[in-house]
């Protein structure tokens, strides 16, 4: 099967109803080849196509790493080279896969949630760029919900963005952080119990329409603590 045929097939599978299935069938292509196509879907105008885009990116990629770990670092490290100035480019979904590939896979994860987090830190390699920066702030909160322990560095910049004047970013980080938050931070979860500002956000792959109230509301009762 050539590229394109490759492509337009991985297309069709993302855009099933069944998405389990669609990526079970994609992890049973060879690494190798799905990871190109998947790469050019970050850009794809369909907002369903590109997330789900970074679902299977996930899977195929941690799935690779677990037979061909270098070839899954290669990966990673186009990833970062992708968000990378001298790279050319502007790094569109980049963040994202990161988060779910470190996400899926605990080796992979151990080795770039540092870098991961960098990317939201304003010490490290903080994306000054607003559209990036609503893709970091989603990856770190993958990662955040699936491993804890490796994103607890995360939170105080996590926590930075709660006032932002765009609401993608603060209720992403606020999603972001909800399994990092300990009783210091219920005064700022509180203080946006009444932030009504509508987003969209792309959990247990699929598109939510939720509020900013709503996702400092669910982390608030996630970690125990009475809003």
């Amino acid at each position: 099967m050539g590229n394109r045929e490759l492509k337009a097939r991985i297309v069709q599978l993302l855009g099933q109803d069944d998405f389990k299935d669609a990526l079970e069938t994609i992890r049973s292509i060879p690494g190798r080849q799905a990871v190109n196509p998947l790469f050019s879907l970050f850009y794809s105008g369909d907002e369903v196509i590109r997330w789900r885009a970074v679902s299977a990116m996930g899977s195929v990629v941690g799935h690779l790493a677990d037979t061909a770990m270098e070839s899954a670092r290669v990966v990673m490290r186009r990833l970062m080279w992708n968000l990378n100035d001298e790279s050319g480019g502007i790094g569109w979904g980049s963040p994202e896969a990161m988060g779910e590939i470190t996400a899926v896979h605990a080796g992979l994860a151990g080795e770039f949630a540092s870098i991961l987090i960098s990317y939201i830190n304003p010490d490290g390699n903080f994306l000054e760029h607003e559209l990036l920066q609503r893709g970091s702030l989603w990856g770190v909160g993958r990662l955040a919900h699936a491993r804890p322990v490796l994103a607890k560095t995360a939170a105080p910049f996590l926590t930075a963005f709660f006032d932002s004047p765009d609401p993608c970013l603060r209720g992403t980080a606020i999603w972001g952080a909800g399994p990092l938050i300990d009783g210091s931070l219920r005064p700022l979860l509180k203080a946006r119990l009444s932030d009504k500002a509508p987003l969209r956000l792309y959990r247990q792959m699929r598109m939510t329409q939720t509020t900013v109230a709503d996702l400092a509301a669910a982390a608030l009762a996630a970690t125990g603590i009475d809003a």
